[in-house]
């Protein structure tokens, strides 16, 4: 399998940005996001990437870390680094603040429509500093 077979189809774009899922496998650079303290829980921080911006949340629940792309697939905003962050049947979710449209932050699947699937991206945290994974 070569490089080109591992990454995914591209899932949204806009003008400046195409978002694709990475997954771990994939990683070619792991970005520093920022320190764990700077990610409150339940509340996104955004990174920026080449083009792209990437919004990271940390759920403190589950202790679990997730990335998603902060522009929203269904008026094609950047805003979900503010969006609502929660659990819908067992699986951590992102809404939309301008729209409430639900996203899976596991698999970036829309929960409550038939909006595009968002971009995920790996989270590492080690010695208190969250990273983000690209394929690029």
């Amino acid at each position: 399998m070569n490089s080109q077979q591992l990454h995914a189809p591209p899932v949204m774009t806009n003008n400046e940005a195409t978002y694709t899922t990475v997954k771990v496998a994939q990683v070619a650079n792991w970005v520093l996001a920022g320190n764990v303290s700077q990610f409150p829980s339940g509340v996104g921080g955004t990174i920026k990437y080449g083009n792209r911006q990437v919004a990271v949340f940390y759920f403190a629940r589950r202790d679990a870390w997730y990335a998603c792309q902060n522009l929203c697939p269904h008026k094609l905003e950047n805003v979900l680094g503010r969006g609502l962050t929660g659990v819908q049947d067992g699986i951590p979710k992102i809404a939309c603040p301008l729209h409430k449209k639900a996203f899976s932050l596991e698999d970036g699947k829309n929960l409550n429509g038939d909006c595009p699937p968002l971009a995920i991206y790996p989270v590492r945290v080690e010695n208190d500093l969250v990273y983000v994974g690209f394929a690029d």
